[in-house]
């Protein structure tokens, strides 16, 4: 079998990036995100691009960076705060934008990697967000029926992975990157660490490798969003 192993981030992107695909992107704010991808997807030049992503970084990191060079075409995100890039293309008509609670997103893109093309949910049932959509009754209460997501590419990042791709979070930086990378027709993964197949306990996997077509270590640069401190 085909090794998933890639020496770096530009060779493990190679022959997935074209214009106009959907790109769903791991991470919240800054933590998790697969920044050395990230980098390797504003380096292919492709542009037109549809983003699903809790966020879009900031303004000099992570997704932001792909703002910054009008690549990105539309996002699909639930938070644009941090980032005031994303909120002047927005409000000048030159990015497109659809809003998504947080919890429905995640499930959006978990449905969409098991097979579920849609899901009924509560949230967002009299707002906004539900414009446009199905709604049904159960049980006395209004749903608003919500869409699986697939996506072409997947990017996500993880602590530690084996050859064979099963990958392992650590703590706060899992947020959504299981999801991502269960909804993508290809996921690629970077991480910190990889140790040969069988090398995991299985019951500390968090991404079963079948979920995952490339691998690739990175060094992490763990930029922090927002630095808070207290006067002494």
């Amino acid at each position: 079998m085909k090794s998933k192993v890639y020496e770096t981030p530009q060779s493990a992107l190679d022959g997935l990036t074209r214009d106009g695909i959907t790109v769903a992107v791991g991470g919240f704010g800054l933590c998790g995100i697969p920044e050395q991808l990230i980098l390797a997807l504003r380096d292919s030049g492709a542009t037109g691009l549809t983003a699903i992503s809790n966020n879009a970084g900031v303004d000099d990191w992570g997704l932001g960076l792909l703002l910054a060079t009008r690549q990105i075409r539309r996002m699909v995100s639930s938070y644009v705060g941090e980032n005031a890039e994303f909120e002047r293309q927005y409000m000048a008509g030159e990015l497109e934008l659809e809003f998504n609670p947080q919890g429905t997103l995640a499930e959006r893109m978990r449905a969409g990697g098991a097979g579920i093309a849609g899901f009924f949910t509560k949230t967002g049932v009299g707002t906004i967000v539900a414009q446009g959509k199905e709604t049904k009754e159960f049980d006395g209460e209004t749903y608003v029926l919500e869409r699986g997501i697939r996506a072409d590419l997947s990017l996500v990042k993880a602590w530690k992975a084996d050859e064979s791709g099963n990958l392992i979070f650590r703590k706060t930086a899992r947020n959504f990157n299981p999801m991502v990378a269960m909804c993508g027709r290809v996921c690629v993964a970077e991480v910190e660490e990889i140790v040969p197949t069988g090398s995991l306990d299985p019951d500390h996997i968090h991404t079963p490798g079948i979920y995952v077509d490339r691998i690739v270590r990175t060094e992490s640069v763990k930029r922090i969003e927002q630095r808070t401190v207290r006067a002494r």
